[in-house]
């Protein structure tokens, strides 16, 4: 490319942009990147371009950078402006009104919630799909972006203000629309064997999904995006584990160490450990061996030709093998995904009478609430006082 060409693309904000996210193509989206292009201004592409120099976490910042779009969209739709940095609270609190308000109510007012106009902008940018108020938890995800972003930035946002935080729990207490699991089923031991007896050929691919169906399960629910990112420089062999520790004589079954680096709720500092131990070690080690990989992504894609592709699987290809491996099962499909391998590793300790400490441990769950909600409903399940009818 000449330097008259080059000069005139880099003179067009869009294509400047372009070029600039390209940088950022191991992180971001990039089938997304002409669409973030012409939506982010040359401040959001610094900004996300800094946060990724920060060391901040890939998942984090694909959320940073989708939520941060979606704000940009709404506000050229709501406003007529680019989003203003620092937003006011006036601005944050439309936002709210936009996107948390009662079907009923807008039936006998029109102009209730999100303008139509607003609506039918967001939807031709593709950004909305949505025909009815948002989900609670993607509001507070976005506001909660929002606010990072401005901290990002050196400057002071209304995100924290009191009338926000008050307007913001009266929307959520008054929204009808309620809370939807990331996924419908948990993944427990007897489904997980379902899924497992679909991989019982000696395909690569069943070789490999065996692999990841174990060791996402047995190391504490791993996420998918940590399952995807996954690579042999992780994995360290550690000695063998009896089978019964309290009888010496015991067999003894192997065990692999994997430091998982920065997960979703850890930071730079802190790097998680977990064990696997027996037969998704042996499943492991069968699917390095088979795929004569000794270094770089474990979990890789594979052509109809049977051939290993030295590109790692991304986290959808983690959830879309889950769902396959559910249908192959006869299990409905649409109840599962790659989460309730999480949810059901939790589940199942719970239900086996494993401490909630000892299951954290492995989990890597930062939040107690979180992780004992598990907990609590396997007790629901096994307890009296949901059996008093029968």
């Amino acid at each position: 490319m000449d330097d008259i060409t080059s000069a005139a693309l880099v003179s067009d904000p869009e294509t400047r942009r372009a070029l600039q996210l390209d940088t950022l193509s191991a992180i971001l989206p990039m089938e997304r990147r002409d669409r973030l292009a012409e939506l982010l201004t040359d401040d959001d592409v610094a900004t996300l371009k800094h946060l990724a120099q920060e060391g901040i976490g890939e998942n984090t910042l694909r959320a940073l950078a989708s939520d941060l779009a979606y704000l940009e969209a709404w506000a050229r739709a709501a406003t007529g402006a680019a989003l203003p940095w620092p937003a006011s609270e006036s601005l944050a609190l439309k936002f709210v009104a936009h996107h948390l308000w009662d079907p009923a109510r807008r039936e006998a007012d029109p102009q209730h919630g999100m303008p139509a106009d607003v609506a039918a902008a967001l939807r031709e940018s593709e950004m909305l799909r949505s025909t009815g108020p948002h989900a609670p938890s993607t509001v507070k995800r976005r506001l909660a972006s929002w606010g990072t972003l401005h901290r990002w930035k050196g400057q002071v946002g209304p995100l924290a203000s009191p009338s926000l935080r008050s307007a913001l729990r009266l929307a959520v207490r008054a929204s009808t629309r309620p809370r939807r699991r990331k996924s419908k089923r948990a993944v427990t031991r007897d489904v997980l064997d379902r899924l497992l007896a679909t991989c019982s050929s000696d395909r690569l691919a069943d070789t490999r999904d065996l692999a990841i169906l174990l060791l996402a399960f047995a190391s504490g629910g791993r996420r998918r995006s940590e399952v995807a990112r996954l690579r042999v420089e992780q994995l360290t062999d550690e000695p063998p584990v009896p089978l019964d520790p309290l009888d010496p004589k015991s067999p003894t079954l192997p065990c692999v160490a994997i430091q998982l680096g920065r997960t979703k709720t850890g930071n730079a500092d802190d790097e998680g450990r977990v064990l696997l131990v027996g037969p998704p070690v042996e499943a492991l080690r069968e699917w390095l061996e088979r795929a004569d990989i000794s270094q770089g992504p474990i979990f890789r894609a594979i052509d109809r030709w049977e051939a290993i592709e030295e590109r790692a699987l991304t986290p959808q290809s983690i959830n879309l093998i889950v769902k396959r491996r559910c249908a192959m099962a006869g299990l409905d499909a649409r109840e599962f995904s790659a989460h309730g391998l999480r949810s059901g590793y939790l589940t199942e300790a719970a239900q086996r009478g494993v401490s909630l400490s000892e299951a954290m441990q492995q989990s890597q769950h930062r939040s107690v609430q979180q992780a004992a909600s598990y907990y609590n409903e396997a007790d629901r399940r096994l307890g009296q006082a949901a059996r008093l009818g029968v």
